[in-house]
């Protein structure tokens, strides 16, 4: 079983982690049987942390994570604090595998993105 979490930073204001959460349930209705389970996990403010989604994902039988770095640039959260979140996870799952995609801001696809925002807005 193959499941995607979405690592987000996490806000004071619950409406913002709403949002995300709303986020993930749309990301999950949009990848279809790629994926067994969508979570959204939060470093901060608000749970589930990553660790406790990806102890969650294991429990429920998934042998493969894949983990979106939900950041746009590669800031401590993404090189350290991610990384480190797994890190708890590994050494209890040894036969699980975990690969973490480059942050959201990495992806080629994000300028793409932003190049039709700006065609967009311009009609």
């Amino acid at each position: 079983m193959k499941h995607l979490l979405v690592a987000v930073h996490g806000s004071r204001r619950e409406s913002s982690n709403d949002e995300l959460r709303l986020l993930g349930a749309k990301v999950s209705a949009s990848v279809g049987v790629a994926f067994d389970g969508v979570k959204v996990a939060f470093l901060e403010f608000a749970s589930p942390s990553v660790e406790a989604a990806l102890v969650d994902f294991f429990n429920s039988g998934a042998t493969e994570v894949v983990v979106l770095p939900y950041f746009l640039s590669a800031g401590n959260h993404v090189v350290i604090d991610i990384p480190r979140e797994i890190n708890k996870v590994v050494d209890q799952w040894p036969d699980k595998h975990i690969k973490v995609l480059p942050h959201f801001g990495a992806m080629d696809e994000m300028a793409n993105f932003i190049a039709q925002a700006c065609k967009n807005d311009n009609n």
